[in-house]
């Protein structure tokens, strides 16, 4: 079976043919617990997500913030394995029929074994996988199996990039470009700034690929902010505080899930 790299293109297209963003969401595997976190991605597509991304905790992830580590924290005290990652994957895709990617860092790919990870995701419906520390240079193996397998692989640039680099990367990747609108961690910012635009710039000018920018959105005021020059909007430690402030409350983490995406889907679709 064929993963869903085709869908997420037709996602990104129909926001673009809209002339508006696309706005993407982020959630941990196993948070707020294995099976409530399909509850979770469920509810943010239908507040108005795109695309769900959904992450592989990991017990030291370095480019996370201290929201989404409390998250994955967690969800490994769950007991999450790659198996319910994947599984996760394919039930929010099956109920949503929205294109659903996995983030994840490479060392729990690597030992699981790329081309079974590339296989039993595209089994269960996946679009592709975002790898923030895969280097372009090291990444032909998961790129052969991605390919074969109709996934994407998304790579992450940085304001840090420079243009030769930005270049080299964006023509090895598929999907979409994820662009680090900030150096450092993830988490909410009070402003997402000018680096992001600039990044966007230089990215599009490699590139045909459609530019989303990450890394510290969490309202409407900037969602459209960043509408206004990217073709998606990613948001994931707002996502993730709505269901921590929650505090177990189940129906009111689920409503606040849907309240903020529906925000963020007003802030995409404002910016132009």
């Amino acid at each position: 079976m064929a993963g869903n790299l085709d869908l997420l293109g037709s996602v990104l297209a129909g926001a673009k043919d809209e002339g508006r963003a696309a706005l993407v969401g982020y959630l941990p595997a196993g948070f707020p617990t294995i099976d409530g976190a399909v509850d979770a991605m469920t509810a943010m597509i239908e507040g108005g997500c795109d695309i769900v991304e959904v992450g592989l905790p990991h017990s030291d992830p370095v480019l996370d913030g201290p929201v989404i580590q409390t998250a994955d924290d967690i969800a490994l005290r769950n007991g999450v394995r790659i198996r319910d990652v994947i599984r996760t994957v394919g039930e929010a895709h099956a109920r949503t029929g929205a294109p659903i990617l996995c983030m994840t860092y490479w060392n729990p790919v690597d030992r699981y074994g790329v081309e079974r990870f590339a296989a039993d995701l595209a089994e269960a419906g996946g679009a592709g996988c975002i790898l923030p520390d895969l280097p372009v240079e090291e990444s032909e193996i998961w790129r052969k199996a991605a390919e074969q397998h109709g996934l994407a692989t998304v790579f992450v640039v940085a304001p840090s990039s420079r243009d030769e680099r930005l270049a080299k990367i964006t023509a090895a990747g598929s999907g979409f470009v994820y662009a680090a609108s900030l150096m450092g961690v993830t988490g909410t910012r009070e402003s997402v700034g000018q680096e992001a635009r600039a990044l966007v710039e230089r990215t599009r000018s490699t590139t045909s690929l459609p530019v989303c920018v990450g890394l510290g959105v969490s309202n409407a005021t900037q969602a459209a902010e960043v509408a206004a020059f990217a073709d998606g909007v990613i948001v994931g430690s707002a996502f993730v505080k709505r269901l921590l402030d929650a505090e177990g409350d189940t129906e009111a983490g689920l409503a606040g899930l849907r309240e903020l995406a529906g925000e963020l889907a007003e802030g995409v679709r404002t910016a132009r």
